[in-house]
């Protein structure tokens, strides 16, 4: 099984840069390093994206490029489409040192309210999309309002941005007594949970909002090993269920293989890929039992080529490949 060749060999410039950086760990002023750097600058999907900024530093919600489809938010929000192209960019290695992600950060900065969150869409705050419901019974907060924000400048680096902390203050005030996060607020009461949203051992935790929140916390260079990030985490893994066609739906969505949309329904399917990564961000041992078993069942469906190749997104397969590696380097040197 081996996948070097198959990584170190892809079209894209931004693969082999990531995979020399993150799993042989070659130092920046390396020539090839050097070479891949400024290359990636010109990578077709790169170019794409970019092509789509506003002048502002937005994005248009309605239209991603390279799938073609919409960002998450059922609202269609250019701050949530905006959020999305970051965390696009930031997945493929930018940080603040590109022009695009300061101006598509700088404007998700000046969307944010005084609180450290950002507003709550309309659409989103209708209970069940039901455009009828009274005002008075409309959600007032949900996490997801700042987490899909956030997450998007932690992807891009900005997560120890006074203006982010303010974000994650924000985010962690939210935070249940039990350590989830709920769904939200609507007439002064914490929202419905569906059952593919539900959590063990919370009555009113949120898996959506929860993974949301965990995914901002793990992008944080201390906060991602904090009692909050340590325990949202916890709470993810007492899910017992491991649907295989779920694997890498995150990776899928972040290079253009899937569309982006949802609100709550972003995370309604478990995508394990999305989990491991989690693990190795927050610290989890690969000794730690529900850990060990996702491993096995990670390592069980890796390819004789070495890859693994999801049967919904195979143009997305060197990809989830990378991301899966980088997370089990993470783990095996926790």
């Amino acid at each position: 099984m081996n996948w070097m060749p198959l990584l170190l060999a892809d079209p894209s410039a931004c693969l082999r840069w990531l995979a020399l950086r993150d799993l042989f760990e070659r130092p920046p002023d390396d020539p090839e390093m050097i070479e891949l750097a400024g290359l990636r600058q010109s990578d077709p999907q790169v170019m794409e994206l970019l092509g789509f900024q506003e002048s502002d530093g937005s994005w248009l919600a309605g239209v991603q490029p390279a799938s073609g489809h919409a960002a998450p938010g059922r609202s269609g929000s250019r701050t949530l489409a905006t959020a999305f192209a970051l965390a696009r960019l930031g997945f493929w290695g930018f940080d603040a040192a590109h022009p695009a992600v300061k101006r598509g950060a700088e404007y998700l900065f000046s969307q944010q309210q005084a609180d450290g969150s950002w507003p709550l869409a309309e659409e989103a705050a209708l209970t069940d999309g039901n455009s009828q419901m009274p005002a008075s019974e409309r959600y007032s907060m949900i996490p997801l309002q700042t987490a899909f924000p956030l997450r998007g400048l932690a992807a891009c680096g900005y997560a120890a941005d006074p203006r982010a902390e303010r974000a994650y203050e924000w985010l962690l005030a939210q935070r249940l007594p039990d350590g989830a996060w709920p769904t939200g607020v609507a007439a002064g009461v914490f929202g419905y949970v569906a059952g593919y949203r539900k959590l063990a051992h919370s009555r009113w935790g949120c898996r959506s909002n929860t993974t949301g929140a965990l995914m901002c916390l793990a992008l944080h260079p201390a906060r991602c090993s904090s009692e909050p990030a340590r325990r949202a985490l916890d709470l993810l893994l007492e899910r017992e269920t491991r649907e295989l066609t779920s694997l890498g739906l995150e990776v899928a969505r972040l290079v253009g293989a899937e569309p982006a949309h949802g609100f709550f329904t972003y995370f309604a399917r478990f995508d394990l890929a999305l989990l491991l990564d989690l693990c190795g961000r927050v610290g989890i041992s690969k000794n730690e039992p529900r850990v060990a078993a996702l491993l096995g069942f990670i390592h069980s469906h890796q390819g004789e080529y070495g890859l693994w190749e999801p049967s919904d997104w195979p143009q997305a397969a060197r990809w989830l490949t990378f991301d899966l590696l980088r997370s089990l380097h993470r783990i095996n040197n926790i």
